[in-house]
């Protein structure tokens, strides 16, 4: 359940879920798969990166059923995620469009700030 006192900003959306932005406590909330997590800001990152390490190939074309699901236990989270291939699929793309958008979110606000800089 997301804190309904909280400002969130919606960074990214797809289908199957959804990253917001919440600035009055500096983290980021992923809703996927009905739930929403709260991420600090350096543990999203790092749980984008053991998402895009998963070994989709892998997953696809081993036969064996301890193949068949990824468990994922992100780093001071309470949640667990159970993935598919199809589910770890989603989440990447999910991810890579959020983090997508927070450069460029990040890059526009440093040029419209050498912007204003340049102008005094």
């Amino acid at each position: 359940m997301i804190c309904p006192v909280a400002s969130f900003e919606e960074i990214f959306q797809t289908a199957q879920g959804a990253v917001y932005q919440c600035s009055r406590k500096n983290c980021y909330w992923l809703d996927f798969q009905g739930e929403a997590t709260p991420f600090k800001v350096r543990d999203f990152f790092q749980f984008k990166k053991t998402i895009d390490s998963i070994d989709v190939e892998a997953m696809l074309n081993n036969s064996s059923r301890s193949f068949d699901f990824e468990i994922i236990m992100p780093f001071r989270s309470e949640r667990i995620f159970i993935l598919a291939v199809e589910d770890v699929l989603k989440l990447q793309e999910l991810l890579a469009g959020a983090k997508f958008m927070i450069e460029l979110n990040s890059e526009i606000k440093a040029c419209l700030q050498q912007k204003a800089v340049l102008a005094w």
